[in-house]
């Protein structure tokens, strides 16, 4: 059996594992929310009726501080799952490896959902401006607009696919370990 991701129960590793996601989540809202304040400020104006100057720094602000909140939610939740499998046994190495692979997933359903409603929105201008709330009529505007509430979503699906996946991939990986 390879010892490396195995080893005697440590529930710290659990802890560290629990933080690592709540702090990847902070991480994964102050770059999504960089882009996303970037490409499209008249987004957090509209939606969330920000008038102010500074938005583009407000909007990562506004990234962490949820993706805080979703770390939080997603820590209680793999962590559980690498704990229970593994009985506590699993080194931090094993459990980040399978974390990587999420965060990896998040960021391609975030591109992903910018860019199928960027398509949406160019498809169909009009469909998009009355299916969606506050659509800029400009049609450069409405695609950066298109680009931060498509990636949004693709985001929070990311989240839980990859989670759904991490969750199968921790049993899946820890069985094969314990049959060495």
């Amino acid at each position: 059996m390879d010892t490396t991701y195995r080893q005697e129960t440590n529930f710290l590793t659990i802890i560290w594992v629990a933080l690592t996601c709540v702090l990847t989540g902070g991480l994964i809202g102050a770059t999504t929310n960089a882009i996303n304040g970037y490409v499209s400020p008249t987004y957090f104006q509209n939606i969330l009726g920000w008038d102010f100057q500074d938005i583009w720094t407000a909007s990562i602000a506004q990234g962490i501080l949820e993706g805080l909140m979703y770390g939080v939610i997603f820590s209680i939740i793999f962590g559980a799952t690498v704990a229970l499998v593994t009985k506590g046994k699993a080194t931090y190495r094993f459990a980040f490896r399978h974390l990587v692979k999420i965060i990896g997933i998040v960021y391609l359903c975030w591109i992903l959902g910018g860019l199928i409603a960027m398509g949406l929105a160019a498809l169909s201008s009009d469909f998009y401006r009355q299916t969606f709330r506050a659509v800029p009529e400009e049609f450069g505007q409405m695609i950066g607009y298109a680009w931060v509430g498509g990636s949004i979503w693709g985001g929070m699906f990311g989240g839980l696919f990859g989670l759904t996946l991490g969750v199968i991939g921790v049993k899946t990986s820890w069985k094969k370990e314990n049959e060495k």
